[in-house]
């Protein structure tokens, strides 16, 4: 019998690669799991792909920066043959090129260079996208699923913060300090929802190669680019983290015998954050 047999997950942002892989760890323990995201065909092609490694697995487009859609999601959860909710994961978020600067350290003159982009060229556009996707599109979906979660014996929410909240990475301000927010949040949330028995936690990824950052990583003939040197040299473990490296943590975060643990932000990330870098 796995861990968390009976229960029932939600996963925002499930059709990505970290948040399809946890949807198939929880998966595996027992749990049903259903996917939501903005593409349809994404969405049920991670159904599909749960469903052949016999996992119960239920797909939903949600936006989690639209009300409505979480509502109607919401509505539809609520018509699958299912108990509850009983535990909540948003791993919806992500960057925006508007709210990255070009270069790690602003220098006297770079205000003045062409088609370089400082920090007074940020787009207020663009970190306001990242703040949305990652702050808001956490807040939105708890303030509608926390009801529900309520009617389970054993809620749970794990929020998806990253290392920038613990060390703001250069040229990232942004989802820095966004992340950071997530963290706060999560704290925030776990003395909030204690009475009513809601556990609230975080999971910190360290550095895990993404369609996102992959370019910004490793070159075209899989060598890592100077910014993916830097991170493997800062990284005590000597490499970057795989999808898989998450199982054993969102899995103990949502086991219901952890029922002591909340307002915790776990570091996945090969000692990173332990390294002074000297």
């Amino acid at each position: 019998m796995g861990k968390l047999k009976n229960l029932t997950v939600l996963i925002t942002g499930g059709t990505g690669i970290l948040g399809n892989r946890m949807a198939y760890a929880l998966g595996k323990e027992g749990a049903t799991v259903i996917i939501s995201g903005l593409n349809a065909k994404k969405i049920a092609t991670s159904v599909s792909y749960l469903r052949e490694h016999a996992i119960d697995a239920r797909g939903v487009e949600m936006n989690v920066l639209d009300e409505s859609s979480i509502e109607n999601a919401l509505n539809i959860i609520k018509e699958f043959s299912i108990r509850s909710i009983d535990i909540l994961i948003n791993a919806a978020g992500g960057n925006h090129p508007k709210g990255t600067t070009d270069k790690t350290r602003f220098k006297i003159g770079d205000d003045k260079t062409k088609n370089l982009k400082t920090f007074f060229e940020l787009d207020k556009e663009g970190i306001q996208f990242v703040f949305d996707l990652n702050f808001m599109g956490t807040l939105l979906p708890i303030q509608k699923f926390a009801p529900l979660l309520m009617n389970s014996p054993n809620p749970s929410i794990v929020n998806i913060s990253s290392m920038n909240a613990f060390k703001p990475l250069t040229k990232i301000p942004a989802y820095s300090a966004a992340k950071a927010a997530v963290s706060n949040f999560t704290q925030w949330l776990a003395t909030h929802f204690a009475d009513v028995g809601i556990r609230v936690n975080a999971i910190a990824p360290g550095f895990f190669l993404t369609k996102q950052n992959n370019s910004l990583l490793v070159n075209d003939d899989n060598s890592f680019t100077e910014r993916g040197k830097k991170i493997i040299n800062h990284t005590p473990l000597g490499r970057f983290g795989e999808p898989e490296d998450l199982d054993t943590t969102i899995t103990w975060l949502c086991d219901p015998s952890t029922s002591f643990v909340t307002g915790i932000i776990v570091p996945v990330d090969g000692g990173f954050s332990a390294f002074s870098g000297i």
